[in-house]
């Protein structure tokens, strides 16, 4: 559900989604809290670049460690 979250900002920001619309900021406000520790740990010039890696970052750890999670919960 994490990585949904910030998977659904990564596209609505690439389709230039209304930044006006509150569903649109909503999302945004939620990813950048999730994303908060991966979004500057790199830069680059392009700040499409930049949101795609630096949220990007932050939703494959959040997947790996549902994945994880939900493997130890099934083996028990």
């Amino acid at each position: 559900m994490l990585a949904f979250i910030i998977g659904l900002w990564i596209l609505l920001y690439l389709l230039e989604a209304n930044q006006g619309n509150a569903l649109v900021d909503f999302v945004h406000d939620i990813a950048s809290w999730l994303a908060a520790w991966s979004y500057d740990l790199f830069t680059f010039s392009r700040e499409w670049v930049q949101v795609v890696i630096g949220y990007g970052i932050a939703a494959v750890a959040y997947l790996l460690v549902g994945h994880a999670v939900a493997g130890w919960l099934y083996r028990r």
